[in-house]
């Protein structure tokens, strides 16, 4: 091959391997942007069934051996924590709120990873019994979560949440 040959090969070829580095770029950033918001709605989900009043419908968000830590405590199994702590908690709640919610989302398949920043306010019921009124709490939270995707669906295989009361209210 003479010179000229080979100086448009060389071009071409560079042309080309570039090009093509951008159309697989631009396809995991696609790739990336779907599976955040397949995350996001996970955690979403879980969120609008607190809300709700409800751990309904959340075992299906967890693998079966999810582990969960709360504000310093070992709660284990999620069907646990929703057995145990949560379900019966929720009972004791006229309303619980989310607001200035926040998450980021980090794929790295087949696992990502949440950071929520929110802060929470409950309506907590009178308990004559234990002699409490009712009361508001409000708390800023943080949670931190590992999701996998197993079988084509994302699901939350460890969370930790902590709260402090809500500074300068």
């Amino acid at each position: 091959m003479n010179f000229s040959i080979k100086l448009i090969f060389t071009i071409s070829s560079m042309f080309l391997l570039m090009n093509c580095k951008g159309q697989v770029d631009s396809q995991e950033v696609a790739n990336v942007s779907k599976e955040t918001q397949a995350v996001e709605s996970v955690m979403k989900k879980y969120k609008d069934a607190l809300q709700n009043l409800t751990a309904e419908g959340t075992i299906q968000l967890f693998t079966n051996d999810a582990k969960v830590y709360e504000s310093g405590g070992v709660e284990g199994t999620y069907k646990n924590y929703v057995d145990h702590h949560l379900g019966p908690e929720l009972h004791h709640f006229n309303s619980f709120s989310f607001s200035d919610y926040n998450i980021d989302v980090d794929i790295d398949l087949p696992y990502a990873f949440t950071t929520e920043t929110y802060i929470y306010t409950i309506d907590l019921k009178a308990n004559p019994e234990k002699g409490r009124d009712a009361r508001i709490i409000r708390k800023k939270g943080v949670a931190t979560s590992i999701l996998k995707k197993i079988k084509g669906t994302w699901k939350i295989i460890k969370t930790h949440s902590s709260s402090r009361d809500v500074r300068g209210h």
